[in-house]
């Protein structure tokens, strides 16, 4: 099979396709021929050896997969050979096939495309896992999500008017604000141009946010704190921007606020259970049509290292996707 390599730790440039051996499944795990798999900010990390963890090299990247399933491992009896799923995975997405675990390939709904399936577990996962389960967002709530026009942002936009709250998008230019409107942004802040906190507390009438949603970090952080309401919460979900922020704790102590880590991948391993009751949610909306994925574009898999160039470098509005197969 074909997959992405990353022999060295680097820019996306260092990538390469080569021809790989296909892999075959543990007991509890599923081979999967992927047709579309998602990217994800965390990628552009991984593969220069900045993220949480580091792969042993070489590795292909990649999490997010949507596929069909190929061969299943003996105690796997919830999906079988031919039936089209959705899952993900550590990394290992950039390829024709992957392994994936059984807890984490689920049944992809018939009506549901492969790319909008490859688009839908990190964002929508890391997104409502931030808001229902850190957070515990509650209706009447406002919600200040930094980012907003990314692939989480965008999707946390979308689940906090869902789950009834006052949401405010702050990005980067107006076209990704226009963007967020469109998925049901209350308010919009072009950080840009504006004084994040001066602009909160107008649209706030001075009460601030009651929850941060941050996948940005750099320098948005201190003043998104600074404008969070008593008992507010601010979700660290990611640090876009690069620098990971150094907070004055005495702004917790002020406002009585918690600071909150989110990370959905290891909630979703640890927490299996949990992430499927989520997914399953998430599925249901979905289905209604409540949940609309945005798709910026589709590449072909040679072209993995331009779509990571794209998101690192702020083009891309919603979801990218690679086609695999």
């Amino acid at each position: 099979m074909k997959a992405i390599v990353c022999k060295e730790f680097g820019p996306p440039s260092t990538l390469v396709l080569e021809e790989v051996e296909s892999s075959k499944p543990k007991d509890d795990e599923v081979v999967v021929q992927v047709k579309a798999c998602g990217v994800n900010f965390p990628d552009t990390l991984i593969i220069q050896g900045l993220y949480q963890f580091k792969p042993q090299l070489p590795f292909t990247p990649g999490s997010d997969i949507a596929g069909i399933v190929k061969e299943v491992g003996e105690k796997v009896n919830h999906v079988k050979p031919g039936d089209e799923v959705f899952g993900f995975v550590m990394h290992g997405g950039y390829a024709q096939e992957v392994v994936v675990p059984g807890n984490a390939c689920f049944q992809k709904p018939p009506m549901m495309q492969f790319p909008i399936a490859a688009s839908f577990m990190m964002a929508y996962g890391t997104s409502y896992h931030a808001l229902k389960d850190r957070a515990k967002l509650q209706k009447g709530e406002t919600l200040l999500v930094l980012g907003a026009s990314g692939g989480v942002g965008l999707a946390a936009v979308e689940l906090g008017k869902l789950m009834g709250a006052t949401v405010i998008a702050a990005a980067s230019t107006d076209d990704k604000l226009q963007l967020c409107k469109s998925y049901g942004a209350d308010e919009i802040i072009n950080y840009t141009k504006e004084d994040l906190k001066t602009k909160v507390k107008e649209l706030t009438k001075g009460k601030g946010v009651d929850v941060v949603y941050d996948p940005v970090g750099g320098n948005y952080a201190e003043p998104a704190i600074r404008s969070m309401a008593w008992e507010g919460r601010y979700l660290v979900v990611g640090f876009a921007a690069g620098d990971i922020p150094k907070i004055p704790l005495n702004l917790a102590l002020l406002k009585g606020c918690a600071i909150v880590g989110v990370f959905w991948g290891s909630f979703a391993m640890k927490t299996p259970k949990k992430n499927m009751e989520n997914t399953m949610e998430l599925m249901q909306w979905y289905g209604k049509g409540k949940l609309k994925p945005h798709i910026h574009k589709i590449y072909p898999l040679a072209d993995a290292s331009v779509a990571l160039e794209d998101i690192a470098s702020r083009k891309v509005k919603g979801k990218a996707v690679i086609q695999c197969s």
